[in-house]
């Protein structure tokens, strides 16, 4: 190995290290250490040397190892925070994702679906797939925000599952900074969604 290819692999190790343990990441995340090739090369060395572990092409992680349960899935957010890269988007949250983020489904969904004003990508991950998908202005105006999730898992939802149960499990999760962020984001809702946004939010 030259001395360039070596320094590129101890620069690639040291951010993968500081970074910490269940840290995802592309090849982008290393590209003002070197070349892409160059840093290709560093992180499927360290793939075969057992430190990283490669999830997809291009798509890597430093996993967490637990005596009991072995070698832990990373998290769909932050498979998704990875896929974004560096690039200047937003994500949110939608569908059964949004749901069970919210605590409002228990189950976790094999396909996990985040609306995005970047381009649209998916990945397979053994029987999951993240899958970031280019939408509307309109859809990203709350992006990042508990109205967001909360408008995408209420649309997965349907008007007519949304009872006291649902409208309980909202509540506890809102803060007075929260609430007032719903009321500005009436607008963002369609109708039965904004009904039911602005009782969540004059709720004590």
């Amino acid at each position: 190995m030259g001395k360039h290819a070596n320094s590129v692999d101890s620069q690639v190790l040291a951010r993968i290290r500081a970074k910490g343990r269940d840290w995802v990441f592309t090849p982008t995340d290393f590209l003002d250490l070197g070349s892409r090739t160059a840093v290709g090369l560093a992180l499927m060395r360290h793939v075969r040397a057992g430190t990283i572990r490669q999830l997809a092409r291009g798509l890597y992680d430093y996993p967490i190892h637990h005596a009991r349960l072995g070698t832990i899935a990373p998290s769909t957010d932050k498979i998704a925070v990875a896929l974004k890269g560096r690039d200047d988007f937003r994500l949110q949250a939608s569908g059964a994702h949004a749901a069970n983020v919210l605590g409002l489904s228990d189950q976790v969904p094999v396909r996990a679906v985040f609306l995005t004003d970047g381009r649209s990508r998916k990945v397979q991950l053994g029987k999951r797939q993240i899958v970031l998908k280019n939408t509307t202005t309109r859809q990203m105006a709350t992006a990042g925000r508990k109205s967001g999730t909360i408008i995408q898992a209420l649309r997965w939802l349907g008007r007519q599952h949304v009872d006291d149960k649902v409208l309980s499990i909202l509540r506890r999760q809102l803060s007075a900074t929260d609430r007032v962020q719903l009321m500005k984001d009436l607008k963002f809702a369609p109708g039965w969604i904004a009904d039911i946004l602005r009782r969540l939010a004059s709720s004590a």
